[in-house]
């Protein structure tokens, strides 16, 4: 019988896990440190009257993105995983100073494209993959998911105050430089994987797509993802604005982001532990999907107004903040166990197309016909997802776990998957021989992982 797995992370594993966190988290910093602020500099660049042209530039790194972030991943498993994420990297720090010294409306589009064409958020989860055991992987990838919603956070709250003091060219030179310093810390601090190969739960597969591609329940997902992101958009083009005209100076703004996103996150809290101990995830996710439908409501009708617009930001915030934690929740309980990593890479590509399209047509929207008109571009959007959602399975109460396996022909690993998936608690189990690993969707209350681990044994 193989002995029992470890409990902690090696050294190496979390030194690579802190240091690619860093690394995703400083990216998507550079990322959302403008958007409380960039309307407010981009009325003053030429072009910036339009906002049809605002809307572009805050999210035209939404788009390249969206279409590099899988060939990216891809271009990891040939040529490594270092140099592509040195190349994203110097991409972005490139794209930054375009932004910083941008004369115009348009210089700001193009660094900001060039920004996203640093896509190397599917070569980082691979390498944490590489540079971590199975049984330790789950614990890498929820801390790089952690970092992005604290530096989402950090971002809101220290814009204002970094836009007194730097400006928002100096925020987009900042970005610049911290991206040249993480060359440094991949190129020292994170280790060198001993092995490099494709992993099923992290990375896309063409041979996958089409099977992620026609499942309903996980287009109902990557719906729902396009549309969050969509709305958070096109909302950073009126909300700062609200806040002013209602008399606040820009650079106070954090008074009302901070103590929002604090009330937001223990709010989100409980409900997050309800649903998932009491496997009542859809009911919990439809709720937050009405909720944050009716924030938009609130938001139109509070227009302008301090108090108004905080207690809405409230709302949106609480909804948003469960949203974001459940929905990849969703995608690992419903994506087949062997295309966990397809439908993940489908859903985060939509999820940056959806950032580019909220913030251009909430641009045009704001631009042509007011306010009114994008909050109900954003109701509607929300209204379609709660559709979709009202009438989505109730997703099984399951968790994927993962085990190593020795060495064996197809065969042997098909015979292997059939066995594994008869045992009770197992709702699904692939074994790949190419990977050496065995991928289990199982229920935890009916869960025989004793049964899972003398099978394997017996493999040894």
């Amino acid at each position: 019988m193989p002995a029992p797995l470890p409990e902690k992370m090696s050294p190496t594993e979390v030194r690579a896990t802190a240091g690619l966190a860093g690394i995703y988290g400083l990216r998507m910093f550079g990322m959302f440190i403008i958007l409380p602020v960039f309307a407010f500099y981009a009325e003053h660049l030429p072009g910036g009257g339009s906002y049809t042209l605002i809307g572009i530039a805050l999210g035209a790194y939404g788009l390249t993105q969206a279409l590099l972030q899988i060939p990216f991943g891809w271009l990891s498993d040939r040529i490594g995983r270092k140099p592509v994420i040195y190349l994203g990297l110097v991409l972005f720090a490139a794209g930054s100073f375009v932004a910083a010294l941008a004369t115009d409306i348009y210089w700001v589009i193009l660094g900001r494209v060039i920004q996203g064409a640093g896509a190397i958020s599917a070569a980082v989860m691979a390498l944490a993959a590489d540079l971590t055991r199975e049984e330790h992987r789950t614990k890498a990838m929820a801390a790089i998911g952690m970092t992005i919603g604290a530096v989402f956070a950090l971002s809101l709250v220290i814009a204002p105050a970094l836009d007194r003091l730097i400006g928002v060219p100096g925020i987009f030179a900042m970005t610049g430089v911290l991206a040249l310093v993480a060359l440094g810390v991949v190129y020292a601090i994170i280790p060198d994987p001993v092995v490099s190969r494709f992993h099923s739960d992290t990375g896309a597969a063409s041979g996958r797509f089409s099977g992620v591609l026609r499942n309903p329940e996980l287009l109902r997902l990557d719906f729902g993802v396009f549309a969050l992101h969509a709305v958070l958009m096109a909302l950073w083009l009126v909300v700062p604005l609200s806040l002013r005209n209602a008399g606040m100076a820009a650079d106070t703004h954090w008074q009302v982001y901070f103590p929002v996103l604090l009330l937001s996150m223990a709010l989100v809290i409980p409900a997050i532990i309800y649903a998932e101990k009491k496997a009542k995830l859809k009911p919990v996710f439809v709720i937050a999907v009405a909720v944050l439908m009716a924030s938009q409501g609130l938001l139109a009708y509070t227009f302008e107004s301090l108090w108004g617009t905080a207690a809405s930001l409230l709302v949106f915030f609480a909804a948003f903040n469960l949203l974001e934690a459940t929905l990849p929740s969703l995608i690992s309980k419903i994506a087949p166990v062997g295309a966990k990593g397809t439908a993940i890479g489908v859903y985060s590509s939509v999820q940056f197309l959806g950032a580019f399209t909220g913030a251009t047509a909430g641009g045009y929207l704001f631009q042509h016909h007011g306010s009114a008109a994008l909050f109900a571009f954003c109701g509607a959007l929300l209204v379609a997802w709660l559709l979709c959602a009202a009438t989505m399975k109730a997703p099984a109460a399951v968790r994927t776990r993962m085990y190593q396996v020795r060495e064996m022909d197809t065969g042997r690993a098909r015979g292997l998957s059939h066995q594994l998936a008869a045992l009770p608690g197992v709702h699904e189990a692939l074994v790949l021989a190419g990977e050496g690993v065995a991928y289990l969707k199982v229920d935890m209350r009916g869960f025989d992982e004793e049964g899972v681990v003398q099978l394997l044994g017996g493999e040894a």
